[in-house]
């Protein structure tokens, strides 16, 4: 008999809110990450934001402190959401993984990627999140966001600099996560990735900015939403 695929689903409160989505989760075993994890890393508000940010996972300073994005590539999207002139206290954000994957190397937790089954069991959590929150735009924060709320596998390189339309949310724009700027193999290269990466805040700003009626999208074919 075919074992069913794992699914934080069945841990999804019968009302949804951020407070209640977030308790909820602190409990979730959809996957065998939390085995490993401290804590569950959930999103943050403000609950009124018109963007959310999607990153990947937490990282091993975001797992301790409970907190996404406060590790090293927290600061860098904190610095280039300022130079994009995006307060970062009115952004959403989260992660499409909630709990932290990594493998020992000596001493330190080393981060390794989610796989996508484990980024489709933990998809129940960002849908529920969109829902809750009606964000005017979602940001992903590199491929592993940017697949889960695709619902598929994508190439960063074919979405990037496009708004698309997906069955999760309108408005989905695409961008490197700020943690590849600092594998950057010399400085030139982290400066032009950091660059590219403040065009693409600087454009969703923008795209904010705008009236929205009468947006027009690039609607991309992708799976439909199961239930």
């Amino acid at each position: 008999m075919r074992r069913a695929p794992p699914t934080a689903a069945a841990f999804l409160p019968s009302t949804l809110t951020l407070p209640t989505l977030r308790n909820a989760a602190a409990s979730c075993t959809g996957c065998d990450l939390y085995k490993n994890a401290t804590q569950t890393v959930f999103g943050e508000e403000p609950a009124r934001a018109t963007l959310l940010l999607v990153g990947e996972q937490p990282g091993d300073q975001e797992d301790v402190a409970g907190h996404p994005f406060v590790g090293p590539a927290g600061r860098v999207l904190d610095k280039a959401l300022k130079e994009a002139g995006i307060a970062r206290n009115q952004v959403y954000v989260t992660n499409a993984v909630k709990h932290f994957k990594w493998e020992p190397q000596g001493k330190r937790r080393k981060h390794k990627k989610p796989s996508a089954a484990e980024v489709a069991a933990c998809r129940p959590w960002l849908e529920a999140e969109i829902q809750v929150l009606a964000p005017r735009a979602v940001l992903c924060l590199g491929v592993t966001a940017a697949q889960s709320v695709f619902g598929k596998s994508v190439r960063l390189h074919e979405l990037r600099g496009r708004r698309l339309n997906t069955p999760m949310t309108q408005a989905v724009l695409v961008t490197t996560h700020p943690s590849a700027i600092l594998r950057g193999p010399d400085p030139a290269q982290r400066e032009e990735d950091y660059r590219r990466f403040i065009e693409d805040l600087r454009r969703t700003a923008e795209y904010l900015h705008q009236p929205p009626a009468g947006e027009m999208l690039h609607k991309p074919t992708y799976p439909s939403r199961q239930r």
